[in-house]
């Protein structure tokens, strides 16, 4: 039989003007049975593939339609939202390269200040391999005394604070955060060998310091946090759980991973600093931990009661067609397993 003739037919002879999808397919059935001699036992999967696309092509072909019209629509806004937002970026350039030029350049107190104000209103991650690139190279440029350090692990504390501050504690987002800051760290330590242990160390603890201080200013502002923002906690709450106990693996392992990418001699350099840095962690696990447990005296009730009202959510007409699909699922795979143990018991019978 060939498929594309029974599905050409199915969909001419499907009867649209019938009141319900019940009667409709009801009927349809009744056409194969009648036309084509397939009845419910005897049906291959190819025809029962045949019968339910041309059903569903059929009586989902508008709503289709119309996805695909909303999905195109939200293609564009976000493209419109890129190029926006990249407007809006540069704009925020304009204005405060504007108030640069009224301050006195040999005023460092007041350049500082607006500077501080600048990087925590810019989108700082969009630029910031960038700005961890160019801020390393001044800093060595500039150097006079032939020790960075400290200069350096200031200045990545704080872009790594900024960048990390403003958004959502997630792994997914301090990891890209950390391997981007420390991806450049690392470029300009391939290109100047001789300071590399300095930049590098100098890296790592200001990364360090900038994940404690915003773990920090999250503990701080737990007490005050909005209504939204709880709500956001709340459905997330088992995630941030999870990534605040385990801040230090975190931070260890986004060094072991950048290592890996690395000439021999930066690989060797970043994994004995990582080593030698593991007693310093102690902080970053301190200050987690009592972030975690603070979130956990304060949210934790309030999240068992939102995953009391998600259980009435499992009541859904969708949630009920879940469960009935999985317990099929169960069957399907049970028989089948069944079936195999049958046929293994029936080949060892007959080789006694």
């Amino acid at each position: 039989m060939e498929l594309e003739k029974l599905q050409r037919d199915l969909k001419k002879s499907y009867n649209k003007n019938l009141a319900s999808v019940d009667e409709r397919v009801e009927d349809i059935v009744k056409h194969l049975v009648e036309e084509w001699s397939i009845t419910a036992d005897e049906i291959s999967l190819n025809e029962m593939r045949a019968l339910a696309t041309s059903i569903l092509e059929i009586e989902t072909k508008s709503l289709h339609d119309e996805v695909e019209s909303l999905l195109a629509q939200k293609e564009q806004i976000e493209r419109q939202l890129e190029r926006k937002s990249e407007v809006l970026q540069e704009l925020k350039y304009t204005v405060f390269n504007a108030m640069e030029k009224q301050v006195n350049p040999e005023d460092l107190s007041t350049l500082a200040k607006l500077h501080q104000i600048k990087l925590q209103s810019i989108d700082l991650f969009d630029i910031l391999s960038e700005m961890v690139e160019s801020a390393i190279i001044t800093a060595l440029e500039k150097d006079t005394d032939g020790d960075i350090k400290e200069t350096t692990q200031e200045i990545i504390k704080e872009l790594t604070f900024e960048a990390i501050k403003e958004g959502s504690l997630n792994t997914i987002r301090i990891r890209k955060i950390l391997s981007t800051i420390l991806q450049s760290a690392i470029d300009v330590s391939e290109a100047s060998p001789n300071r590399a242990s300095q930049i590098l160390n100098s890296t790592l603890r200001g990364m360090r310091s900038g994940l404690v201080g915003s773990i920090d200013r999250f503990k701080k502002r737990l007490a005050f946090i909005p209504l939204e923002a709880k709500h956001i906690l709340i459905e997330d709450y088992d995630t941030i759980m999870e990534d605040l106990n385990q801040t230090d693996v975190l931070f260890s392992q986004v060094i072991q991973t950048q290592a890996t990418g690395c000439s021999l001699t930066i690989e060797k350099l970043l994994l004995e600093i990582n080593e030698s840095m593991r007693y310093d962690l102690e902080e970053l696990v301190h200050i987690s931990k009592e972030t975690a447990e603070l979130m956990r005296d304060r949210f934790s009730n309030i999240a068992k009661k939102a995953v009391k009202r998600g259980s009435k959510a499992m009541q859904s007409p969708a949630a009920q067609e879940a469960k009935r699909m999985g317990a099929q699922a169960w069957g399907i795979a049970k028989t089948a397993l069944d079936g195999a143990i049958k046929s293994a018991k029936d080949k060892i019978d007959t080789k006694k």
